[in-house]
């Protein structure tokens, strides 16, 4: 199928075209058409399928066709999990409105930047506005923001929304929304909370669903190297260098970690950045542009921050740390062979990590042969797991005040 065949204008045609898109992924071939319809749509696809492209250009098309205001109000809305999110959805806004013969405006509403400036835009009038939850609440309590007309709302990564422990703001966006308009809902997978908010918000959705929850990445080459987590860095700088790794994006599990990691592999002579949510937002764009342009070759990266990131051509993935979900292995192997492209996913597998590397296989149905690195093979054994004292009610963070307080503390989220 082409891009000409979806219903799209011909302005719309031109700046697919200049993107370097040469035809629709299944998700765009299905969700396109039922938006230009007017359809509320709940797309369910993974990561790097092409999800943004599918709502923004019939978003902005929709708003083309329609009559124009004597004011310029707000006519969609699109909400994102993270800062790093939405501005990618705002960046393929503008690429995609370039040519319209309807100039159309969007803003950006996310922390980490002057939300006066923000704001200052918003008076001048937008067409779209692209918000983390957090941050459109509070433009909202300032009375700064008017959604009367309001035609679209596009919740995306909405899973991450409920992980993130977003539930509550959604509420309260809703709340400030007028009942009357078209809902476009995108998501890698769909639980039972998440399925709850679908069924009250959306009723009579048309439900796109491209593959199982959790694929096979079957492009993607998935390597498990065992070695003793103290050898980590030393194997990690051999096989950089060794197999002259380019455009290497390394996956830890906390702040701390990353920038440790770091200063390691600059001390030796692998150019390297950290990107985390202990960074301003100034400097995480810096970072992110600095590995784009191929400034530095490693990225080093927690999973908060590296929600919504795009990179073309991403060659490498490394779990120094391994995710805790088979769904979070997925999501951050995914960033590798996009596009159709082919691509490298490696685990560092100690003694600690062997039971839960084996649920993530047992979960997306794949058994990865373990490899070794000569001189960095795992000696040794496993220590014996101790049983600890029984948990007190009470006293325990609950799963949605972890999730708060780790988006917090990542700083990614507006």
């Amino acid at each position: 199928m082409k891009f000409s065949e979806l219903g799209l204008s011909q302005d719309l045609l031109q700046s697919v075209e200049f993107a370097g898109y040469l035809q629709p992924t299944d998700i765009q071939a299905r969700v396109i058409p039922l938006i230009l319809k007017g359809q509320d749509v709940i797309a369910e696809s993974k990561t790097g399928t092409g999800k943004t492209a599918g709502f923004v250009l019939p978003v902005l098309q929709l708003l083309q066709e329609s009559p124009a205001e004597k004011t310029r109000t707000i006519k969609a809305l699109i909400l994102a999990p993270t800062r790093e999110l939405a501005m990618q959805v705002n960046a393929a806004i503008k690429v995609f409105a370039r040519n319209l013969s309807k100039p159309l405006g969007s803003v950006l509403l996310i922390g980490g930047s002057n939300i006066d400036v923000q704001l200052r835009s918003l008076i001048h009038g937008n067409d779209i506005v692209v918000a983390t939850p957090g941050r459109l609440l509070d433009a909202a309590s300032r009375q700064k923001i008017d959604f009367r007309l309001l035609k679209f709302l596009v919740i995306d990564e909405a899973d991450k929304m409920f992980d993130l422990g977003f539930a509550e703001e959604l509420e309260a966006v809703f709340k400030l929304l007028p009942d009357k308009r078209q809902n476009l809902l995108f998501s890698a997978t769909i639980d039972e909370k998440l399925r709850a908010l679908v069924e009250r918000l959306m009723t009579q959705a048309a439900h796109v669903k491209i593959e199982a929850a959790i694929p096979t990445v079957e492009s993607i080459c998935q390597r498990a190297i065992t070695a003793n987590r103290a050898n980590r860095g030393p194997l990690l700088r051999h096989l950089i260098r060794a197999e002259n790794w380019q455009d290497v994006l390394i996956f830890v599990a906390s702040v701390r970690a990353a920038d440790i990691l770091v200063v390691k592999l600059n001390k030796a002579n692998i150019q390297a950045q950290a990107f985390h949510g202990g960074l301003t937002q100034a400097k995480r764009t810096e970072v992110l542009q600095n590995f784009k342009d191929k400034k530095i070759n490693v990225l080093v990266a927690t999973d908060l921050a590296a929600r919504g990131i795009d990179i073309d051509k991403l060659a490498y993935v490394v779990n120094y740390d391994l995710p805790r979900s088979s769904e979070d292995y997925i999501h951050r192997i995914g960033r590798t062979a996009r596009a159709g492209r082919t691509g490298t996913a490696v685990s560092f597998i100690g003694h600690e990590d062997r039971a839960h590397f084996e649920l993530i296989e047992k979960r997306i149905r794949m058994r990865i042969p373990r490899e070794s690195v000569n001189g960095f093979e795992l000696t040794g054994e496993a220590l014996p797991v101790l049983k600890g004292q029984a948990p007190v009610k009470g006293l325990r963070m609950s799963k949605k005040d972890k999730a708060r307080a780790a988006a917090k503390k990542e700083g990614a989220c507006g």
